[in-house]
């Protein structure tokens, strides 16, 4: 009934080498790879291919990995609304509007800041210039694909995720019949994550090399902009977490006495970046705050899967910077395929080790971007990993909160069903 958090936006997605972990792994290939540009500019122009290896490896996943996500988390999101009506309506209005907002104010940033300016990871011969200007009929049409199976093997994003979205509500609608299907799509799932923490611990050899080709082949101009991108992201998170609090004012919670209860679970999720860590606390304070153990024990666990307000913000951030970083002009039809694809593939991915790149990988392949520059970011993902997983559990608070203001619930009474 309740979505099992497997490994959340922020966690780790693979084990300790020599005691180090992953994030500290790519950290230390971020240095070892200016080095290397610095010390063997020739020799560091020659890894790029390294890096090309990893992206190519992240880019097979893609399509198995969103598709059974995005029908799962349909599917479930169905089953719960039938058990629980109006607790998870409330909800999932919620993690849809928290995640817009989050969306669009990574836009906003990046508009003020422009952090990728400068950053040239244009790579020779390779990658459009522009985003092609978007006929909006011509768009909705294509939205609908002729054939499914095609549209997966020419990485057609939009039109899986479409599919996705209309096949996990059939599933859900079609009763006993679906438990089958949906039992193999979870299978789905669960191997393609497992593939991805496999590929995802190659990440800081990926990350040496990119970094490497950079600096060798341009100079520290990208590192400057990726120390921007850093910045850039803690000021948008202190303006997502202004709104949460005048969220909060506006339904009687006080913002600075919530923001103190539940201080615990954000100083551990900033230092662990693991929502996986945070959970069991984040329970439990809100439920010796007095909210009924029947919201808290369905809303907080789907939010941790389906509200990343964080990671939204981190998403559409980390995208337009990439299409800046390549010379290409920020259109409104750009901005609006952001938000449009960010809303879905954030949804359901919260499970997945390293879902962050991995929906940041299929909005720059929906784009037609190439996706290279993703092991670059990785190589500062540790840095802004803790401020966006921090962000998160404050956002599943406002969530619980909002549930128990409009949602009708004691602890006496069931969820009200619709």
């Amino acid at each position: 009934m309740i979505a099992e958090i497997k490994s959340a936006p922020g966690a780790p997605a693979a084990g300790k080498v020599l005691g180090l972990s992953l994030p500290v792994q790519m950290l230390l290939g971020l240095f070892i790879g200016c080095a290397i540009g610095f010390l063997w500019p020739s020799f560091g122009k020659e890894l790029f291919p390294v890096s090309r290896a990893f992206i190519n490896a992240l880019r097979m996943l893609i399509i198995p990995l969103v598709f059974s996500s995005i029908v799962l988390g349909v599917y479930m999101m169905g089953q719960e609304i039938k058990v629980f009506g109006k607790v998870i309506g409330i909800a999932f209005v919620w993690f849809y509007v928290a995640t817009g907002t989050c969306l669009v104010i990574g836009l906003l940033m990046n508009g003020l800041f422009h952090p990728g300016l400068g950053a040239d990871l244009t790579i020779p011969g390779k990658g459009p210039t522009t985003v092609a200007t978007v006929n909006w009929v011509q768009f909705f049409l294509d939205l609908i694909p002729t054939n499914i199976v095609a549209a997966m093997a020419e990485q057609k994003i939009l039109q899986v995720l479409l599919f996705g979205i209309l096949f996990g509500g059939a599933l859900s609608a079609i009763g006993e019949v679906a438990l089958p299907v949906v039992a193999v799509l979870r299978g789905v799932q669960v191997a393609t994550m497992k593939l991805v923490r496999w590929i995802i611990v190659l990440a800081p050899i990926a990350v040496t090399a990119v970094i490497a080709w950079l600096v060798a082949s341009q100079g520290t101009a990208t590192l400057y902009a990726l120390a921007k991108l850093v910045g850039t992201l803690y000021i948008g998170l202190l303006v997502v977490v202004a709104l949460m609090c005048v969220v909060l004012f506006l339904i009687g919670e006080s913002p600075f006495g919530t923001i103190r209860k539940i201080a615990e679970p954000l100083f551990l999720a900033f230092a662990t970046r693991s929502s996986e860590v945070t959970l069991p606390v984040h329970m439990e304070i809100l439920e010796r705050a007095g909210v009924p153990n029947r919201i808290v024990s369905t809303v907080l666990p789907l939010g941790y899967s389906f509200n990343q307000d964080g990671s939204s913000l981190y998403l559409s951030l980390a995208v337009t910077f990439i299409v800046e970083a390549h010379g290409i002009h920020l259109d409104w039809p750009t901005m609006l395929s952001i938000i449009v694809t960010g809303l879905i593939t954030t949804k359901g991915m919260g499970n997945v080790g390293g879902g962050g790149l991995v929906a940041a990988t299929t909005v720059i392949v929906a784009l037609g971007l190439p996706v290279e520059a993703i092991a670059i970011i990785a190589g500062i993902d540790v840095f802004m990993d803790m401020g966006r997983t921090t962000v998160n559990v404050m956002g599943n608070t406002v969530a619980v909160l909002l549930v128990r203001k409009f949602g009708g619930v004691t602890d006496e009474e069931q969820p009200v069903s619709t």
